[in-house]
């Protein structure tokens, strides 16, 4: 069945959730439009990242025109390929054209605690997230990065936030 038809019913006009089960190759995806809860987790090295990731942006393209005035992006991602930071760069960039300059997108991003002990200012935190802190120029929501530091068990220990 087309992702179309199973996400969006245009007889409702009403865009519906989309999830990806987690798999050892592929991450948990869990978007919610009501909540605004947009969660990655897990491992992202797909053979073939076009597979997962279009059907996610396509998501994004809907949701972005009747989005929810705080959207929460949650990347909880342990390890992924060149080819799937091409994608979450991809997601970040169209959330950012959010119209509507009340409206805030927070990007949560979850580091090992020892990485997040390394990022003692905000400056730090710029310029170790250059690639995603770059897509925050010229938005028209608000942006926000929260970094959390996780401990062993995936537990959150720390958190920092930075508005864009």
């Amino acid at each position: 069945m087309p992702f179309s038809d199973i996400t969006y019913s245009k007889k409702m006009n009403e865009l519906k959730d989309f999830s990806v089960e987690e798999t050892h190759k592929t991450p948990l995806i869990d978007f919610n439009h009501i909540t605004g809860e947009l969660i990655i987790s897990g491992k992202s090295i797909p053979e073939n990242p076009a597979k997962i990731y279009e059907p996610v942006m396509e998501w994004v393209s809907i949701y972005i025109t009747n989005p929810r005035p705080v959207t929460n992006l949650r990347f909880n991602v342990e390890y992924f390929n060149t080819t799937s930071s091409i994608w979450f760069s991809k997601i970040i960039k169209a959330l950012t054209q959010i119209n509507n300059p009340d409206y805030l997108l927070i990007v949560h991003l979850y580091v090992p605690l020892e990485e997040y002990d390394d990022l003692n200012e905000i400056d730090d935190i710029r310029d170790a997230f250059g690639p995603i802190t770059n897509l925050f120029q010229n938005t028209i929501p608000g942006v926000g990065l929260k970094l959390y530091g996780t401990n062993d068990n995936s537990e959150v220990v720390k958190d920092t936030m930075v508005l864009m």
